[in-house]
C-alpha cells in the first residue's frame, strides 16, 4: 500500500543536505519513505492525501522521558513556584506511589502519556525506569517501558532510597538490579549530581552497565558545574542531558567528541560523539538557567531537544513547546530547533541511520528508505511553531507509515 502526500507548502527534511523543499510531495510505502521531491513530479500511488498547503516535518524524536510512574507532585511544583529550590529528593515521592500501583494501571498510565505525545507530533520516544528503586520494581518498570516506548533506559541510579546506604545501593544497581532489567533495556543512565550519585558512584554504574553491553547516557550538570559531562565524554556516552551549567572546558570536551565525525555524509561517518541534550521545559519548571544551546552549536556540538516528561520537574510531552522555547529564549533558529528535536534526538538514540545492528530504519529525518514518521502542521511553515507560541499546530501524524492522528 502506497500513499502520496502532496500539496506540501514546505517540506523540512532534516536530511544530510538540510533541504527545505517548497511545493513538495512524499510517497510512503508500508513503513518507509519511498520518494520525495517536487509535487509536479510525484509518481502515482494507491491513495493520495492533500496536505492543503501545510508544512511537513519529521516526527519529533523525544530522547529523554520518564513515563513509568504513578502519583502526583503538584504540591512540590506549587512550593517551587513560591520560591523553594529544586533538589533531587522529590523523586522519593513518586517512588512510593509507583511501587504501590499495579502493572495494569502503571501500563495504562504510561500508554496514555505516549498517546498524548503522539497526538502532538512525537513519533519516536525513549523512556526510563527510575521510580522503582528496588530490584523487583525496577525490573517491572523496565518490562513496561519496553512495551510502551521505542527505547527503554535503565535508571536505577536515579536516587538512593531513603534509609539505604549509598554504597550498598550502588552495589545493588551495578549487580542484581542490572541483571534483572538487562533483558528489557538498550540503555543505562545515571543521575550524576549533588543529592544523587557522586562521581565515583556514577563511574561504577557506567562501567558496570557498559560491561553488560548497554549504551550509556548521563544526567549531568543540571544543578551546577560538576563531573557529569566529563564522565559522559570519558565513557563515550551517547548523550549527556540537562547541561545547564557548563564550564568552557565542558563545551570544549563535548565538541572534541565530534571532531572525527562528518554528518554531511547523511548517515554520519567517523566516530559519533556525545550529544548534548537540552531540556528547556524542565529548566523553566525548576527555574534553572536555560542550557547554553547556542554556545554548544557554535562550538560544533550536536544538540538534541527533549521533553524530560516526568511528574516532578517537567510534566509535559510537548516537543513543540521545547522548540518554541529554544527559538525564543535559547537563540536557536527555527531550523536548528526543529533539527535538534528530530535528527538530534535520533542521533542521541543512535537511530539517525538505517545501519543499526537490529535493522531498525532511521528516524528523525525525511529521506528515502527512512521510517515514515511524519508531522503535518496546520501552518504553511515551521516558523509558525515559534511565531504562534502556545497554539496547537499538529494537523496529522504518521508513525512508521500508519496515520496516528
Amino acid at each position: 500500500m502506497s500513499t502520496l502526500i502532496t500539496n506540501i507548502a514546505e517540506l523540512m527534511t532534516q536530511d544530510a543536505d538540510h533541504r527545505v523543499l517548497k511545493n513538495a510531495a512524499v510517497v510512503v510505502e508500508g513503513e518507509r519513505i519511498s520518494w520525495l521531491g517536487p509535487a509536479a513530479d510525484a509518481p502515482a500511488a494507491d491513495e493520495a492525501v492533500d496536505a492543503g498547503g501545510r508544512a511537513l516535518l519529521p516526527g519529533w524524536v523525544d530522547s529523554h522521558t520518564h513515563l513509568i510512574f504513578a502519583g502526583d507532585r503538584t504540591a512540590e511544583f506549587e512550593a517551587r513556584m513560591a520560591g523553594e529550590s529544586y533538589s533531587a529528593g522529590g523523586i522519593a515521592v513518586t517512588t512510593g506511589a509507583t511501587r504501590t500501583t499495579g502493572d495494569f494501571d502503571l501500563t495504562r498510565l504510561a500508554l496514555g502519556r505516549v498517546a498524548e505525545a503522539v497526538s502532538q507530533g512525537t513519533t519516536y520516544l525513549e523512556t526510563k525506569t527510575g521510580y522503582g528503586l528496588d530490584v523487583e520494581n525496577e525490573a517491572r518498570s523496565a518490562r513496561i517501558a519496553s512495551t510502551v516506548a521505542d527505547e527503554a533506559t535503565y535508571l536505577g541510579a536515579h536516587l538512593v532510597p531513603a534509609g539505604m546506604d549509598a554504597e550498598e545501593y550502588t552495589d545493588l544497581v551495578c549487580g542484581p538490579m542490572l541483571a534483572a532489567v538487562r533483558p528489557f533495556v538498550r540503555w543505562a543512565d545515571v543521575f550524576c549530581e549533588r543529592g544523587a550519585f557522586t562521581e565515583e558512584q556514577s563511574r561504577r554504574v557506567l562501567q558496570a552497565c557498559r560491561d553488560a553491553g548497554l549504551g550509556l547516557r548521563v544526567h549531568g550538570n543540571q544543578l551546577g558545574e560538576g563531573p557529569g559531562v566529563r564522565l559522559a565524554v570519558e565513557f563515550g556516552a551517547a548523550s549527556v542531558d540537562h547541561v545547564n551549567y557548563l564550564a568552557p572546558a565542558d563545551i570544549d570536551a563535548l565538541a572534541g567528541t565530534w571532531s572525527g565525525w562528518d554528518g554531511s555524509a547523511g548517515r554520519g561517518t567517523g566516530q559519533r560523539g556525545t550529544v548534548a541534550t537540552c531540556l528547556p521545559a524542565c529548566d523553566l519548571s525548576t527555574r534553572q538557567p536555560l542550557a547554553p544551546g547556542r554556545e554548544l552549536l557554535d562550538a560544533g556540538v550536536q544538540v538534541a531537544l527533549a521533553s524530560n516528561c516526568n511528574p516532578g520537574t517537567s510534566y509535559t510531552s510537548s516537543m513543540a513547546f521545547c522548540v518554541t522555547t529554544a527559538v525564543l529564549q535559547m537563540r536557536l533558529s527555527v531550523h536548528e530547533a526543529v533539527r535538534a528535536a528530530t535528527y538530534g534526538g535520533a542521533l542521541a538514540l543512535g537511530r539517525e541511520s538505517g545501519a543499526d545492528v537490529d535493522g531498525e530504519r532511521a528516524v528523525g529525518s525525511i529521506a528515502v528508505g527512512h521510517r515514515a514518521d511524519l508531522h503535518l502542521l496546520n501552518a504553511p511553515s515551521a516558523t509558525h511553531l515559534a511565531y504562534r507560541p502556545g497554539i496547537p499546530l499538529t494537523h496529522a501524524v504518521w508513525r512508521a507509515g500508519v496515520r496516528a492522528r
